[in-house]
């Protein structure tokens, strides 16, 4: 399906291979890891600015429609310039990703090529489709369908973009709680075949991934829309565009954010039952026995940024909390990363990044809860460390989501499915550590010049709206009274 071998111009690939021996100093599989890893790093900031905007574009979308009101069209025009960005962004650095399945690896895609090709066959076919067929529309429809066909539109893009989600995730659940399949050996080599669709497709981690992950998204851009919406009110108080942009995304934040912690705990639980070892690998915990959570962990040494050892960190811990979360029981015994039979995952990735993820929720809930406390009680626009505090924030949620995906990621290490094959053995056999070294070196170039390109075009979207404020293009920027409006 794929093909076997890195194939590039040969005497390109030659002439770059003779550079010096410096080039092999990454084995094959850390190379390939590497690689994707930082593929999926640039690209699902774009998935996450789709799946997160989907919701908001129905919304603005069908308000401008019920009501004719413009701040409603403005705010849908903006945000879709920046959803059609996003979606060409997305698809982009998408496409190579599915190509290192073959190129990097091969032997992943041999015994997996049964389970995942149908979905991911699905999401380019269906979702895909959907999303761009109506995106038209949406962005250059509007004096050209009626109103009820518009508004449809913005919920098939909702629906494409969420499909799409759907789809990539159901291959990334099973890889984590894999179902619904038996493995034989064929020709040497274990080949996954699937003989329970159901079973595979909504397999155990699916509705917690799927949960949790859109909801991600919708933190995500609701902090970016927060952000916006911020900083042009705080340019111009009186704008009703960016106050409605505001008052809507900071009611968001406190539901979707409280929401994800509790999601989360529960999330936690499954992760402790399904994959104990990422579970030890999120606490650092080595040794079986009760765990505390370490709400904070401060490296006494340099040496334990990456090897964060619990005897090796400062902590202000909760004690037994880390059991009672995983078993309900605060003497629960969890088992360490010493007794497992494989070797523990990265344990520093796992660990800190598990830690920023949380961090950043409980800011993102205290910012919620800031921002709706002055809505209710008056002055939202007016307070300018909150302000200040929603810009800061804007791109933060991206953060949180990033390192919540190398939890999931890295954290299932050293399985690429779990208890069925390692990524070590689902690395190209034929892959060379000099043909690795140098994709993942060009990815890194390819990929940052991408995400500068989407910075830059980001720029100058906010640089038009703002002369958009300079010669007071606001046609119903009529102050309203602090508070809720009755059509928000």
């Amino acid at each position: 399906m794929y093909p076997s071998r890195i194939t590039t111009d040969p005497t390109l690939t030659t002439a770059l291979l003779e550079v010096g021996p410096w080039l092999s100093f990454l084995s094959p599989e850390l190379a390939s890891r590497a690689q994707f890893g930082w593929a999926i790093t640039i690209h699902i900031v774009f998935a996450a600015l789709s799946v997160g905007l989907a919701p908001f574009l129905v919304y603005f979308t069908v308000q401008e429609v019920r009501t004719g009101k413009e701040r409603y069209a403005r705010l849908r025009k903006f945000w879709t310039k920046l959803f059609a960005i996003g979606f060409i962004m997305g698809t982009v650095t998408g496409i190579p990703m599915g190509f290192m399945f073959g190129t990097n690896f091969a032997a992943f895609s041999e015994t997996a090529g049964e389970l995942i090709g149908g979905p991911l066959s699905f999401e380019a076919k269906m979702a895909f489709m959907l999303e761009a067929v109506f995106l038209g529309v949406l962005l250059f429809g509007r004096e050209r369908v009626s109103d009820r066909f518009y508004a449809f539109s913005s919920v098939m893009v909702a629906l494409g973009a969420w499909l799409s989600a759907f789809w990539i995730l159901v291959v990334n659940s099973w890889m984590q709680t894999p179902r619904g399949h038996e493995v034989v050996m064929e020709n040497g080599v274990p080949i996954a075949q699937l003989v329970d669709p159901v079973a595979a497709f909504f397999n155990p981690r699916f509705p917690w991934m799927y949960v949790h992950m859109q909801n991600a998204a919708i933190i995500s851009v609701t902090l970016l829309i927060a952000g916006v919406a911020a900083y042009f009110v705080w340019k111009n108080r009186d704008s009703e565009v960016w106050n409605t942009a505001l008052r809507v995304a900071v009611v968001v934040l406190l539901l979707t954010s409280a929401f994800q912690a509790i999601h989360g705990d529960m999330y936690g639980r499954h992760v402790a039952e399904t994959q104990p070892q990422k579970f030890a690998a999120m606490e650092a915990h080595y040794e079986t026995g009760s765990a505390d959570l370490h709400i904070v962990a401060i490296p006494t040494e340099l040496d334990a940024i990456t090897d964060p050892r619990a005897d090796n960190l400062y902590t202000i811990s909760i004690p037994y909390l880390a059991s009672f979360l995983a078993e309900g029981d605060p003497t629960a015994e969890i088992t360490g990363l010493n007794d497992f039979e494989y070797e523990s995952p990265p344990v520093a990735w796992v660990f800190w990044s598990f830690r920023i993820m949380v961090g950043l929720g409980f800011w993102f809930i205290a910012l919620g809860a800031w921002g709706t406390y002055r809505l209710w009680r008056g002055g939202l626009a007016d307070d300018e460390r909150l302000l200040k505090a929603l810009m800061v924030s804007a791109p933060l949620g991206f953060v949180a989501l990033i390192t919540g995906w190398y939890v999931a990621e890295i954290g299932r290490q050293p399985w690429i499915i779990q208890d069925v094959l390692t990524t070590a053995e689902g690395v190209s056999p034929a892959l060379s550590s000099s043909e690795a070294t140098l994709t993942l070196i060009a990815f890194v170039i390819g990929y940052l010049l991408l995400f500068g390109v989407f910075l830059y075009v980001f720029k100058r979207l906010l640089d038009e709206e703002a002369k958009r404020h300079e010669v007071g293009i606001d046609e119903d920027d009529r102050p309203d009274a602090p508070g809720v409006i009755a059509d928000d």
